[in-house]
Formats: C-alpha cells, sequence, structure tokens
C-alpha cells in the first residue's frame, strides 16, 4: 500500500480503544544512504500542542481518515535525531533533479515494504511553476535532496497544510527552524497569514512581520483583528509601530490607534472593537444573519450589542445586549430594542483583566461590553481575551516544551 504522506498530515490518530488521542504533523524517516529512507515513526499532536513520537512499529493500520497503532503512546515530547528527517518540513518544496532535469518535490509517497516496515518509494515531482506537469517517480530516479538550499519555497507544505485551523498551522510552524518558518509563513496570503500571526508567539510574530515587505506587513496588518494588531504593535519598537499605523488604510487603521491608548492588561486593551452591533429596530432575523457569519468567532457571535446609531465603535449611546439563545427564542420578526437582558450592565474600558474575569465568570458570560464615559459602545471583550491575559506570557512557548 503507497500513502503520499502530504495526505496524512491532519489525519486523526487512535488508541487501540478506539479513542482518539491527536493528529499526525508530518513523518519521521531515516538518512538517506543510498537506499530509499526507512520511515521511524510519525509526530503526532496531542493536547495541549505537544508532539510526541510514534513508532511506525507500533502502527497497526493506516486508512482513509484514520491511523490506528497498538501499545501505549510515550508522551514525551518529540526530539528530532541529527540523523532524521521531517517528510513535510524539510523534504516537500525541495529543489532535485529528475534525469538531468530541475524539478520541485510536490509530495513522497511511502510504502509498507513487510510487516511494520515502511520506506520512501515514490516523490511526485513538478517543473515549479506548472504544477499541471506532475509526475511520480522512483525515489532512485531523484537525485539532490541532500543538497543545501537557501530557498526551499513552500507550496508543497501549504498544501499538506491547507485544511488546517490557523491555530494548528500555527503550532506546526512554531517547530520548524526561523529560515524554513519565514518561508512558509512569506508563501501565505495575507488573510491566511494574519489568521496565523494571531495564534503565534510574540516572538515568532515580530520575526514574521519584520522579514516581510513594510507595505505588505501594513496589508496584513489590516487583515488582523484591530485587537491582535494592536497587541502586535504595541511588541515593536514606537517608531517601527508608528509607520506601519501609517501605511494602513485610515479606515483600519484607526480602530488600532484608539485600541493603543488604553493599558495592555485593562478591559481597553484586551476588547474587540468590532462585535456584532445593530440599532434597536433591527430585527431578530437580521441578528441572526450577522451572528451566522463564518468568520466570528464562537464568543463574539454569542452576543448582538444594541446602540443608537452610529453602529460602529465608539457607537452612539449604548442601549443594552441580547443574547444568542434570546434570539433562538423569540419570533424573527421582534425588534432587537424588545429582547435586551437587563440585568446585565457595561464595564468600563479601565477595569483590570482580573476585574473583567471576575464580572465573566460572576454573571456566566462569554463577553461583556464595554461603554466609555459618554455611554458610548466602545468595544466587547471575550472570554479568551482574558485568558490570553491571565495566561503567562511564554503560554504558546510553553505548550511546545516540556515543563
Amino acid at each position: 500500500m503507497k500513502i503520499f504522506v502530504g495526505r496524512l498530515a491532519g489525519t486523526p490518530v487512535f488508541d487501540p480503544a478506539g479513542d482518539q488521542i491527536g493528529r499526525i504533523r508530518d513523518v519521521v524517516v531515516g538518512p538517506y544512504d543510498g537506499r530509499p529512507p526507512s520511515v521511524h515513526g510519525m509526530v503526532v499532536e496531542v493536547q495541549p500542542r505537544r508532539r510526541v513520537f510514534l513508532p511506525i512499529t507500533r502502527v497497526r493500520g493506516i486508512e482513509a481518515g484514520a491511523v490506528v497503532f497498538t501499545g501505549r503512546l510515550n508522551m514525551r515530547r518529540f526530539e528530532q535525531r541529527a540523523t532524521e528527517t521531517l517528510v513535510i518540513a524539510q523534504m516537500l518544496d525541495l529543489k532535485v533533479r529528475v534525469h538531468g532535469e530541475n524539478m520541485v518535490v510536490y509530495d513522497v509517497a511511502v510504502e509498507e515494504i513487510k510487516p511494520t516496515s515502511w520506506r520512501i518509494t515514490k516523490v511526485a515531482v513538478h517543473r515549479g511553476r506548472r504544477r499541471r506537469e506532475m509526475r511520480v517517480v522512483g525515489w532512485s530516479e531523484v537525485s539532490g535532496f541532500g543538497a543545501l538550499q537557501n530557498d526551499q519555497g513552500a507550496a508543497g507544505m501549504l498544501a499538506a497544510f491547507e485544511s488546517l485551523r490557523a491555530a494548528d498551522l500555527a503550532s506546526a510552524l512554531h517547530d520548524l527552524p526561523g529560515k524554513r518558518r519565514i518561508e512558509v509563513a512569506r508563501a501565505l496570503d495575507d488573510d491566511r497569514l494574519a489568521d496565523l500571526l494571531e495564534e503565534l508567539p510574540p516572538g515568532d510574530q515580530i520575526d514574521i512581520l519584520r522579514s516581510l515587505e513594510i507595505e505588505r506587513a501594513a496589508d496584513v496588518l489590516e487583515e488582523m483583528g484591530p485587537d491582535d494588531a494592536a497587541d502586535l504593535l504595541h511588541d515593536l519598537p514606537d517608531e517601527q509601530a508608528s509607520r506601519l499605523l501609517a501605511l494602513m488604510e485610515p479606515g483600519e487603521a484607526a480602530p488600532v490607534r484608539r485600541l493603543l491608548t488604553y493599558a495592555d492588561d485593562t478591559a481597553g486593551g484586551m476588547m474587540t472593537s468590532e462585535p456584532v452591533i445593530l440599532p434597536p429596530n433591527a430585527t431578530v432575523a437580521e441578528a441572526l444573519a450577522h451572528i451566522r457569519q463564518k468568520d466570528l468567532t464562537p464568543a463574539v457571535a454569542a452576543q448582538v450589542y444594541v446602540t443608537r446609531p452610529p453602529n460602529e465603535t465608539p457607537t452612539g449611546r449604548y442601549l443594552g445586549v441580547t443574547h444568542f439563545q434570546r434570539l433562538l427564542r423569540d419570533p424573527p420578526s421582534t425588534l432587537l430594542g424588545g429582547a435586551l437582558d437587563p440585568s446585565i450592565d457595561p464595564i468600563r474600558p479601565e477595569l483590570t483583566v482580573h476585574e473583567v474575569a471576575y464580572y465573566l465568570a460572576n454573571y456566566n458570560l462569554v463577553a461583556a461590553p464595554v461603554v466609555d464615559e459618554h455611554g458610548r459602545l466602545v468595544g466587547a471583550v471575550t472570554v479568551d481575551d482574558v485568558l490570553d491575559h491571565m495566561l503567562p506570557e511564554d503560554w504558546r512557548e510553553r505548550a511546545h516544551r516540556d515543563d
């Protein structure tokens, strides 16, 4: 049975009892010793973002949509040996030669030679610009895998990780060498790169942003949520942050500038300036249509804030909030002005992160409206915003290393 490794990325891994314990993130192979490299095992990501090693000898079956193993999985964090290669991270997109012709590796196939013994047998290659000319050749027909390359490219790796959520892609990239991480990040389109940056540790964010042309860096910041963009700019030198803000579209830069005026550990510094806001004469049907938007996080979509015009922050006078459960219960024609929750008071921008956490816990909420001294809605703080600020600053890095 021949399996292309790129198609394994993200495949669920099940233990002998049938419980899912993680997902495949890469395949580990041995050195190139003249023969097709043998497969040592698989890198499996288990929660919370811990990568462990699954020996190929423990793999009982690889089927469509599932990998099943026997025995017990060692939960020690995976550490790559000097003689090992990660197929997705290090082999895809390499420039090689096939019968004297320059080609690029798109994918690599592994095959079970005998029970529990797998090797690389085939390589999918293309000429680089026109992938329609892709072809599959034997390992022995390819040369150049061991050569040091300055620019490896990223198309094959991105294809393998195309279906990953931004948080999972961020986890995969964080474990790459710095140069390779930047290569892959720069190959993403602006929208996908913005989603990725929101999930990366600050150090990775800054390295990637600084690797971009400054005009593109400004474009990517425009695609980020204003709160995440403000957090990233807050970590940059003032001069660089000011230059990026000046290059952003005025309408995109304005909410980011407002957020930067608040202290980082306050409701104003944590909030998103783009919650779902509607006027009191909007209907329940209109509200439901707004919270169905797929780009909204569950926490942001859980509540609709009702204000007088204008309905962009800072809004007109804040009137109240209605929850999505209320929207599901009321008739579609009901006006939002008559569906407000009178028990929820807004909070002020200067509240500390601990005070906001107490507020959310006390009222069993996933988000809270933030209103300024003039009674205008300026944003909303969600529970994930609070968690980001209450966890240690390096919590994303800690998820990738042993305590």
